[in-house]
């Protein structure tokens, strides 16, 4: 996971929190214990460990909070040396503060800021309560999409695309075909995404259903026809994506590349989650 600082704020929680990729708030076990002027990093990791049981009698899963990595600390005339940090969610952020040493009086501060944070972001999710039609068709669509590629990895490696490299050029010729000549970098490029970033994860329900039929069109006829060999499976993704291409034009749609980029796949997916779970609880 990769999450990038926010801009510096007056309050010491919002200066330090970090956003993904995806646009989750997660905070650093590390700065939060120092925030909280814990000087013995140790102890705050027993308040860590009554959030992580908090979380779990909750009925909530702790690693979907908690997330280990290793990061480099400043040691002294400029050496640095790798620790392991967590990052936390806003959740038992929240949780942890509950259970930290109330005889600090940044403890209080901490306790406000994140009771409402978890409060704005209860007010946020009750009101996108349910998906709109392009969300559903987008999860849709991703799921489909997923499926599929494994499909098509099948039948590109019967037709002898056997190793990574030779699966990546395939998928790229089958990109060139459909958005005119760009490969998956381009695409990234003209989509403004960081190279972490699946494309698939941010096309709309359009992009995805020209890139799904591209997909089961060249598997369809791999398979169909016993397609031997590397070069003529390339040659084929990508006559099958000029054609979808072609009929694109043809009925005057917007061209792949042309496409706005939409918000990671990963929210709406999460969104669902929440609200599977909260119909589970009216309906249980």
């Amino acid at each position: 996971m990769t999450a990038r600082l926010t801009k510096k704020a007056k309050d010491p929680f919002e200066g330090i929190k970090r956003v993904d990729e995806n646009g989750i708030e997660w905070w650093s076990s590390r700065e939060l214990a120092k925030v909280l002027t814990y000087t013995d990093y140790r102890n705050f990791l027993d308040v860590m460990g009554k959030a992580w049981n908090a979380c779990l009698n909750s009925g909530q899963d702790p690693k979907n909070h908690f997330v280990r990595v290793t990061e480099m600390i400043q040691i002294g005339k400029g050496a640095e040396r790798e620790v392991e940090t967590w990052l936390m969610s806003r959740y038992v952020c929240y949780l942890a503060v509950q259970n930290a040493n109330p005889t600090k009086s940044i403890v209080a501060q901490a306790q406000t800021y994140f009771a409402i944070q978890t409060r704005r972001a209860e007010l946020l999710l009750d009101s996108n309560s349910t998906l709109t039609e392009e969300e559903e068709r987008r999860l849709l669509l991703r799921d489909e999409m997923r499926k599929h590629n494994t499909q098509l990895a099948g039948a590109a490696n019967n037709a002898e695309v056997k190793t990574p490299l030779d699966y990546a050029i395939f998928q790229n010729e089958g990109y060139k075909g459909l958005y005119g000549g760009l490969d998956r970098k381009d695409i990234h490029k003209r989509k403004g995404l960081k190279k972490s970033q699946d494309i698939l994860d941010h096309m709309g329900s359009t992009e995805l259903a020209a890139n799904l039929f591209r997909a089961t069109q060249t598997e369809d006829i791999l398979r169909k026809n016993d397609i031997k060999g590397k070069n003529n499976a390339n040659r084929i993704h990508k006559e099958v994506g000029a054609k979808v291409r072609k009929a694109i034009r043809d009925i005057g749609g917007t061209m792949p590349e042309n496409l706005p980029t939409t918000e990671s796949i990963k929210r709406l997916e999460s969104k669902q989650k929440r609200l599977d779970a909260k119909n589970e609880d009216y309906n249980g």
